[in-house]
Order: structure tokens, then C-alpha cells, then sequence
């Protein structure tokens, strides 16, 4: 375990109203004092994960994973999703903040700003979820996916993709709970697109913003990149070894229930890429047990997630989203773990989907953090949660 949290970080977190209530007098009488106002700090991640926490190398060798036997994954690319109107879900992703990049009568690609050709593809069908896609690190690496996982294929082995933005070769795969994982290397660069400009913001003390007025235009959410996805399992435990066994998948925080035995069991699991010292995303993949009173009685995605710019970009575009009659799930509020500001809506075939903005990150030197699962751990701040994000 790690050591325990410095006492700058205790006393960040120790509420001081009964204290200064009890200790500070007049005339010999306790003064009255109401609640103490709330705080926020950036904390250093290995203070804030605090000691219920291991290093990362020492959950790798207390799992018996091989990295040999990684396939390297190098970032998330893009979603893979199935409607039945296309045309209905365009119009949702371009109020969502995405554009067409590429369509056919059968096929859309959708964009964002970020440095990715595309984040999002739709194919016409029967309402069905393809799979999450990741770029691998190499050639080589589609070709031991496909050799070791060879009874998993669900392309004919390595494939090059043709019709969409930027090319490259695809490999797809199952994994054991049946859900598509799509593996892709070799895609063209995109052009640079214009990055929005930084708010330039006043505090209390500090006033940088002179003679310079805060103005918006109302508008969608324009879309950055896609952060991460989400997926609810009928055996939690046989995916999260799969995943972190086969892929440079590693835990950020795993999330636990204490059993009447007394034992723990986990439920939860936040995951990144293990890409050594280069920071990355706080989780790229979720993984999360199938509870017997959730909504979808079997295994399903639960949500794909992507950033934007700045939390007042979110917010126009929760109200972009509001008034075009969408419906939303639960937002704008923050998490906990991993920080985002977040605000998940339904799609128009009642996908999950969800913006953030300021999210953690993460390396190889970042703790493995251990926490109770529990509703109230969901956020800082933000609406309660609602029963359908539970499901």
C-alpha cells in the first residue's frame, strides 16, 4: 500500500467548522460560526488517491501479466455504432457538436476538431453496437491480434479499409462477453483544424482579463476527441483479465463491495493505456458488473464519452441540446474519479453519450486507487443520479 496522504491533503479535506467552533472564544464564549465554505485544489494524483492504493508495477505482478504478450494500443480512435435512420442521427451528431466527414447511402463518418480523421462511424441497420477502435502501435501488433485471437475474428483476419476517411487496415475481434473490439493501424494523417480560443478568466485576486469583455455564441458543443467508453458485464471479473492480459490496459481505480463474509469483491474498473511516462486519460475504458435490478437485464455498452473545450463550451451546448428537445440523462455536474465535468444525453436510438471537459491524467508512475462503489462517490457536484444512468 502507499503511504498515507500528506497532512496538506488532510487538512484540505477536514471540515474545521466543530474545531474553530470549540477552540475559538470571546469574552471566554465559543464563537458562532456557520459551515465551512467549500474548497477546491489540484492535489498531486498519488496524494489524492491516498493509501488504499498500489503501484501500478506491483498490480501487473500480483495479476501474473506478461507485457510481452501486450498488444500495444496507442490511443482511442473512434466509435462504432448501427441505427436505423441515418439521417436522424446525423442530425443528432451535428447537435451533439460533430460533422459529416465521409457518407454513403449506407455509411457515416463523423469528425471533430481533434487529430483524429474521425470519432464516430454509423452503419444503417437494425439499432446494434460494433465496438469501440483503437490504433495500435504497429502492423505487427494487428498481426499478433489476429494470430492469438484468431477464434475471436470477426474480419477475415487483417483487412484494409477502403471506404473510409484516412484508409489503414482493420482487424475486429470479440471479446469474451461477445462485444466487438476493433483494432486499426495505418491511417493517414488529418489537417490541422483551428483549436478554440483559451478564456482568459478574473479571480478574487487575480485580474489578467483587462478591458477585454467575456462574449459566446450559442451553438453545439463542438467535439475534440473521443475519451473513452463504457461497458456493463454479466462476468466482470473474466473481462477486466482479458482486457488487461491481452492489451496495454491498466487499472486507474477499481471499485469494490464488501461481501457479508467480509470479503471484498470488485465491480468496477477505470482503466488507461499504459503508454509508460506519456500522460494519458485518467480511463479509456470502463468496465462495470450487470447488477440483477438494472434496466438492461444483459450485457450492453453503457456510454461512449467525448471532450471538449472548456466547461462554458459544455454548458452552451447542454442548452443547445435542451432546446432542440433531446433528452438528457445527468449532467452538468463533476466526477470524481477522473475529475471530468460531465453531461450525458440519450441519442436518437438511445445510445448513451456523453461531453467532458477537464479530465485527469495519468502515467505509469500514478497509483492503482481502490474505492467503495456507491452512488455518492459518482460526483462532487451535479443533479442527483438518475436511475436510468444506473443501468
Amino acid at each position: 500500500m502507499a503511504a498515507p496522504p500528506t497532512s496538506s491533503f488532510k487538512s484540505f479535506q477536514t471540515n474545521l467548522t466543530e474545531t474553530k467552533a470549540h477552540s475559538t472564544t470571546t469574552n471566554g464564549n465559543p464563537v458562532s460560526r456557520g459551515p465551512s465554505p467549500n474548497r477546491g485544489a489540484s492535489i498531486q494524483d498519488n496524494e489524492a488517491i491516498g493509501s488504499e492504493s498500489v503501484t501500478q508495477k506491483s498490480w501487473l505482478s500480483e495479476q501474473g501479466i506478461d507485457r510481452s504478450k501486450w498488444v500495444m494500443l496507442r490511443k482511442l480512435s473512434h466509435m462504432r455504432y448501427q441505427h436505423e435512420n441515418l439521417d436522424e442521427i446525423t442530425v443528432f451528431m451535428r447537435d451533439f457538436g460533430m460533422h459529416v466527414v465521409k457518407k454513403t447511402d449506407t455509411e457515416r463518418w463523423y469528425s471533430g476538431y481533434g487529430p483524429d480523421q474521425y470519432v464516430y462511424y454509423a452503419r444503417e441497420g437494425p439499432r446494434k453496437f460494433l465496438g469501440g477502435a483503437f490504433e495500435v502501435e504497429s502492423y505487427e501488433d494487428l498481426e499478433k491480434a489476429a494470430e492469438i485471437h484468431k477464434d475471436r475474428l470477426q474480419t477475415k483476419g487483417i483487412e484494409e479499409i477502403h471506404s473510409a476517411p484516412g484508409g489503414g487496415h482493420i482487424v475486429t475481434i470479440t471479446d469474451p462477453e461477445g462485444f466487438p473490439l476493433n483494432l486499426i493501424h495505418g491511417q493517414t494523417p488529418t489537417d490541422p483544424k483551428q483549436m478554440p480560443a483559451k478564456l482568459i478568466v478574473n479571480d478574487e485576486s487575480t485580474k489578467p482579463r483587462q478591458r477585454q469583455f467575456q462574449r459566446f455564441q450559442p451553438g453545439p458543443a463542438a467535439v475534440h476527441k473521443l475519451g473513452h467508453f463504457g461497458l456493463v458485464s454479466a462476468d466482470f471479473p473474466a473481462l477486466q483479465k482479458w482486457y488487461t492480459q491481452n492489451f496495454n490496459i491498466v487499472p486507474s481505480d477499481l471499485l469494490y463491495v464488501n461481501l457479508p463474509s467480509g470479503e471484498r469483491k470488485e465491480v468496477a474498473l477505470f482503466a488507461h493505456l499504459d503508454r509508460g511516462q506519456d500522460l494519458v486519460d485518467h480511463h479509456t475504458i470502463f468496465l462495470s458488473t450487470l447488477t440483477p435490478d438494472s434496466s438492461i437485464p444483459e450485457p450492453h455498452v453503457h456510454h461512449c464519452s467525448f471532450e471538449v473545450h472548456d466547461f462554458d463550451t459544455q454548458a452552451l451546448g447542454h442548452q443547445w441540446l435542451a432546446e432542440k428537445g433531446y433528452k438528457n440523462v445527468w449532467g452538468v455536474g463533476r466526477h470524481i474519479l477522473g475529475s471530468q465535468i460531465f453531461d450525458y444525453w440519450w441519442d436518437t436510438s438511445k445510445f448513451m453519450v456523453e461531453h467532458y471537459a477537464d479530465g485527469d491524467l495519468v502515467n505509469e508512475d500514478t497509483l492503482v486507487g481502490y474505492g467503495p462503489a456507491g452512488h455518492e462517490g459518482l460526483a462532487v457536484w451535479g443533479p442527483d443520479v438518475p436511475t436510468e444512468f444506473l443501468h
